[in-house]
């Protein structure tokens, strides 16, 4: 079962990407659907039940792309009333969860992270003339009181 579930993984990664990169739209709509079939067989094999899972995220854009990564795979994300909005709840089975959502959301929040550092780095250089760096800050003493 574990072999058969890897192999239906593999394929929905290939299609995922003939999805991304498909030149017409017959080949997306064509890759689309069978990635939903797979996305079906996956979840009808599976007998792990569902647990609720709380995340508490650093910044709003780690939510955006976190509640994006779960739209794609059909997890519905959630809040309760009065959570913050850096806070989300989802229901899914646990190795669904650790192997394909939680791993393409630290994937991509790391190349996230990368492209706001360079950008910002970047418009520090340009806009303002200097390099924002850090490390060389004075230490300074706190006052005794």
């Amino acid at each position: 079962m574990v072999a058969n579930d890897d192999g239906l993984r593999a394929r929905l990664a290939k299609l995922d990407e003939l999805f991304r990169r498909g030149a017409t739209e017959g080949e997306r709509a064509a890759a689309g659907a069978a990635i939903d079939r797979l996305r079906d067989r996956i979840g009808s094999d599976t007998t792990e039940t569902e647990v609720e899972l709380k995340l508490s995220l650093l910044d709003v854009w780690s939510v955006h792309l976190f509640v994006a990564v779960c739209r794609k795979h059909g997890v519905r994300p959630y809040r309760y009333p009065r959570q913050r909005r850096t806070t989300i709840m989802v229901r899914i089975s646990r190795s669904f969860f650790d192997h394909v959502v939680w791993a393409e959301f630290s994937g991509l929040q790391t190349e996230l992270n990368i492209y706001f550092e360079e950008t910002v780095d970047h418009l520090i250089r340009t806009a303002m003339h200097s390099d924002g760096d850090d490390s060389a800050l004075d230490l300074v003493k706190i006052p005794s009181a």
